[in-house]
């Protein structure tokens, strides 16, 4: 994986969380009040079976419960423990709850994805927890248990989808839309009942709802997410993870431009902690081949002489061309591979907002 694909598939994937950082400025301007669940579910369910209708795919087997697991996972219970935990927390002490999510990753990724941790990894999960602290931390901030525990099982959430998300990846010949879709569908159906009973239909629904709905359905969901899952195939777990602080850094961006808030000193340096903890987390390319930081071993090139017939004769090496070389002059010579370029050419398939 080269130095400037890494850039470019985290500076994507940086952006879903960032869009979903402008949902508290969209909820609380344009969508009707006191209807967060149902504004969830609008945000998820139409965009999943639009994407599924336009895919023309149903899950197969194993991924029917996979679908619905990977689902819940990411929509529905993270969305439903999200809304909780901002009931009953200020922004701030929730945003700080839900940081631990790159150490869960981190844990999760030892048993279930066989990572090793090291110091870099656990020096970036307090220095980014201490950003998001200094970002959106007040001095008036109380603590209570209902929210905390909610804050605490949607930061299990996501952790646990990013990385199922990476184990499983996605069946072969299913697209990346339609596989959003599924988990989208899956994430709003289990929020219709729950958003139903518990808030009900607003009563009138104006232009402006209608616009704060589409933005929420379209580029919050359908959009951010199918992003997203592209940023888990292509890169670690938990540099993923890290990316997510995009979304509290954007928040208060975003209040400072389009609602009058202030910048504190000391939410500037936390911003400028959260920025360094997730360049820390992301991975970089070896010189030398070797495993990249923040990642996985690449994968042994496979000997490609165990698929073909025992017979027939091993096809000659070829060149950039794809012309067969000169044989060398030197006797018993073989000519060597690069294994940086193979890991190159192959384009890197995976096996978990």
């Amino acid at each position: 994986m080269s130095g400037h694909r890494v850039i470019g598939d985290s500076a994507l994937t940086a952006l879903a969380p960032a869009v979903w950082g402008s949902t508290y400025l969209v909820t609380t301007e344009l969508l009707p009040p006191d209807r967060p669940l149902l504004a969830a579910m609008i945000r998820a369910l139409p965009a999943g079976l639009v994407l599924v209708a336009f895919g023309r795919t149903l899950p197969r087997g194993a991924w029917w419960w996979r679908a619905l697991v990977l689902g819940v996972l990411n929509i529905g219970a993270f969305f439903y423990l999200l809304f909780v935990a901002a009931y009953h927390l200020p922004g701030g002490v929730a945003a700080l709850v839900m940081s631990v999510q790159p150490m869960i990753v981190l844990l999760l990724g030892v048993g279930l994805l066989r990572q090793r941790i090291r110091a870099i990894q656990v020096a970036s999960c307090a220095l980014g927890a201490l950003g998001v602290a200094l970002l959106v931390l007040q001095p008036q901030a109380a603590l209570d248990a209902v929210g905390v525990a909610a804050g605490l099982g949607g930061a299990l959430c996501m952790a646990a989808g990013i990385v199922f998300t990476k184990r499983w990846g996605r069946p072969e010949g299913v697209g990346l839309l339609t596989f959003t879709g599924w988990q989208l569908t899956f994430g709003g159906l289990v929020l219709l009942p729950v958003a139903l009973l518990a808030e009900g239909l607003p009563s009138e629904v104006t232009g402006e709802n209608v616009t704060g709905f589409l933005y929420l359905s379209v580029i919050g969901a359908l959009i951010a997410y199918a992003v997203w899952f592209r940023g888990i195939e292509r890169l670690p777990a938990l540099a993923v993870s890290f990316l997510a602080f995009a979304s509290p850094l954007a928040a208060t961006v975003l209040g400072y431009v389009f609602l009058g808030e202030s910048l504190s000193a000391a939410q500037l340096a936390g911003a400028a902690a959260v920025v360094a903890a997730v360049v820390m987390a992301q991975p970089r390319p070896s010189r030398r081949g070797g495993p990249r930081a923040g990642g996985t071993p690449p994968p042994a090139p496979q000997d490609a002489s165990a698929d073909a017939p025992r017979d027939a004769p091993a096809p000659a090496p070829q060149d950039a061309s794809g012309e067969a070389p000169r044989p060398s002059v030197t006797p018993h010579h073989r000519p060597s591979v690069d294994q940086g370029d193979l890991r190159g050419d192959r384009k890197l398939r995976t096996h978990s907002l």
